[in-house]
C-alpha cells in the first residue's frame, strides 16, 4: 500500500493510457479515472472525500467560460459557407485562373485551403469539400493519385493552425492566454506552413511533370476578362469575411466570441446572397454544431475531473520533475515533449491532446521561462500531424469516405506522408527561429512576462511623485527658489 500511495500519480497515468487503448470513448475514460483513482485515495487515507465537492463548481466554471462560446460559433460559420458553395465557387475560379500552369490544380487546392481555414476553421469541411470538388478532376486531367490526395488533406489541415482555428481557441484556454494573441502569434507559421506547401508541389513538378499537368486548352473555360471579373467576385465575399472576423480581433474591436457570432452572421448573409440557404441545411449546420460543441464540452468536463484528482496526489509535482530533470534545459524539453505529441498524435486527435497532455505541460514550459503563446502555436503545428498520421488520421478518414473506388487507402496513406515531413520541418523552424511567432508589442509582451513572474515593478503614478516633490522641493543648482514645485522646477531648467 505504502507503494501504491507513493506512486500513485504515474499509475493513474498508465491506468488511463490503458483505458484508451481499449478504445473506450476518451471524455468518460477520463471521468472514470478521475473517479476510480480518487475512491482509491480515499480509501488509502491520502484524499479526503471533500475533494469531489469542488467539481460542481468547475464545471459550472466551464459552462460560463465566455471563451469556449467562440467554438460554436466558428463551427457553424463554417458549415453554412461549405453547405452553401463557397468553396466549390472558389476552388473553380482558381483552378480556372492557374489551369495553364503545371501543377495548377494543386496550387490552387492549397490556396483555397489557406483561404478556407481563414474563413471556416473547420477541418472536416474542408477536407470534404475539397475531395468531392477538387479530386475528380484531379484525377480526370492525368494527377498522380498521392500527390492527389495528400495536397487536399493537408490543405484541408491548415484550418488548424490558421485562425480562427478551434484547436487555438483551446490551446489558449488550457494555456490561459488571450485567443487574440494566439491567432495574431499563428498567422505567420500558418502562411509559412502554406508556402512549405507551394514549395512541395513546385518542386515534384520539376521532377516529375507528368505528375501534376497544366489543364488543357478544352478545359479552361474562363479566359481574360470575363475570367478576371469571376475571380474578384468570386474573392471579396470570403475575404470580407475574413477581415470582419480577424480583423476586429486583431484590432481589439472585438473579442474572439463576438467576432465568431459576426462571423455567424456573415456566413447566414452569403448563403442567403447565394439563394442557398434553406431549413434543410440550418438544421444540418445546427446539429453538427451541436454535435461538435457536446464532444469539446464532454471531453473537457472528463479532463477536469482527471484533472483534479491527478492534481491531489501530486501529479504535476510528478510530471514537473520528470521534465525539469531532462537534460538540456529548454532544447532538451521542447525535443522530448514534440516526440511524445507526435507519437500520442498517432493514437489522439488534437481536442484529446489539448485538454490531456497541454494542461501537464504548460506550468514545466512557464517554469523554464518558454513563453506560453509561442509554446502554444508549436504544439498546434505539431498537433496538426495528428490528422494526417497513416493509419488514424481523421483528415485520411474524410478523404476516403468521398474518395472514388478507384482512389486505395494506401494511396491517401503514401500521399500524406511527405506532407506529415513537411508538418515537422515546420516544427524546426518554429524552435530554430522563435521569433516567427510573433504577436503583440515587445515591451508589453515582456512586461506581461514579467507581471506572471512577479517581478514587474509597480506602476508609476506621475501624479504622486509631483504631489511628494511639491511638498518636498528638490534643490538644484544654485538652490530651488523658496515654493517652487517639482514642475515649476522642471519647467524652468527645460528654458
Amino acid at each position: 500500500m505504502e507503494w501504491v500511495i507513493a506512486n500513485m500519480a504515474p499509475l493513474m497515468f498508465g491506468a488511463l493510457v490503458l483505458f484508451l487503448l481499449c478504445g473506450y470513448p476518451v471524455a468518460f475514460s477520463l471521468a472514470a479515472n478521475g473517479i476510480l483513482f480518487g475512491l482509491i485515495g480515499m480509501e488509502l487515507g491520502l484524499l479526503q472525500p471533500a475533494l469531489f465537492q469542488a467539481l460542481p463548481e468547475r464545471i459550472f466554471g466551464i459552462m460560463a467560460n465566455d471563451t469556449l462560446l467562440a467554438i460554436p460559433f466558428f463551427t457553424f460559420m463554417g458549415l453554412i459557407l461549405e453547405r452553401s458553395g463557397m468553396a466549390e465557387d472558389l476552388l473553380d475560379t482558381i483552378g480556372q485562373l492557374f489551369g495553364p500552369v503545371r501543377g495548377g490544380l494543386a496550387f490552387a487546392v492549397i490556396f483555397v485551403g489557406a483561404l478556407l481555414a481563414a474563413t471556416t476553421g473547420v477541418v472536416a469541411a474542408s477536407v470534404i469539400s475539397m475531395g468531392l470538388i477538387s479530386l475528380p478532376i484531379m484525377l480526370r486531367y492525368g494527377y498522380d493519385k498521392r500527390l492527389a490526395t495528400g495536397v487536399i488533406a493537408a490543405s484541408g489541415t491548415l484550418a488548424q493552425i490558421i485562425p480562427p482555428s478551434l484547436v487555438l481557441i483551446i490551446m489558449a484556454d488550457q494555456l490561459g492566454r488571450s485567443v487574440g494573441d494566439m491567432y495574431e502569434g499563428a498567422m505567420l507559421p500558418g502562411l509559412i506552413l502554406t508556402g512549405l506547401y507551394v514549395g512541395y508541389v513546385v518542386l515534384l513538378t520539376i521532377i516529375k511533370p507528368n505528375a501534376a499537368p497544366a489543364l488543357p486548352p478544352e478545359a479552361r473555360t474562363l479566359r481574360g476578362f470575363k475570367l478576371m471579373l469571376r475571380v474578384i467576385t468570386t474573392m471579396v465575399p470570403p475575404l470580407l469575411l475574413i477581415f470582419l472576423v480577424l480583423g476586429t480581433i486583431f484590432l481589439g474591436i472585438a473579442t474572439p466570441t463576438e467576432g465568431g457570432a459576426m462571423g455567424a452572421a456573415g456566413a447566414l448573409i452569403l448563403a442567403i446572397v447565394r439563394q442557398r440557404l434553406n431549413f434543410k441545411l440550418l438544421k444540418q449546420a445546427m446539429e453538427t454544431t451541436g454535435k461538435l460543441s457536446s464532444f469539446v464540452i464532454f471531453i473537457l468536463v472528463g479532463s477536469t475531473v482527471f484533472g483534479l484528482v491527478f492534481r491531489a496526489v501530486d501529479g504535476d509535482l510528478w510530471v514537473e520533475h520528470l521534465l525539469l530533470s531532462l537534460p538540456g534545459g529548454q532544447v532538451g524539453f521542447l525535443i522530448v515533449v514534440n516526440l511524445m505529441v507526435f507519437l500520442l498524435a498517432f493514437f489522439l486527435d488534437f481536442f484529446e491532446l489539448s485538454f490531456i497532455i497541454v494542461p501537464l505541460l504548460a506550468p514545466v514550459a512557464d517554469k523554464l521561462g518558454i513563453d506560453l503563446v509561442w509554446f502554444g502555436v508549436l504544439l498546434a503545428v505539431n498537433m496538426q500531424t495528428s490528422f494526417m498520421h497513416p493509419p488514424f488520421g481523421f483528415a485520411l478518414f474524410y478523404l476516403r469516405s468521398v474518395a472514388p473506388a478507384s482512389v486505395k487507402t494506401t494511396d491517401i496513406y503514401w500521399g500524406a506522408i511527405p506532407f506529415v515531413c513537411i508538418q515537422i520541418i515546420m516544427v524546426a523552424i518554429i524552435i530554430i527561429f522563435p521569433n516567427v511567432v510573433s504577436y503583440g508589442d515587445e515591451a508589453q509582451r515582456a512586461r506581461a512576462q514579467m507581471e506572471r513572474d512577479g517581478t514587474a515593478p509597480p506602476p508609476v503614478d506621475l501624479g504622486s511623485l509631483l504631489d511628494q516633490d511639491e511638498a518636498n522641493p528638490p534643490p538644484k543648482k544654485g538652490g530651488a527658489s523658496k515654493g517652487e514645485s517639482a514642475a515649476d522646477y522642471l519647467k524652468n531648467l527645460g528654458q
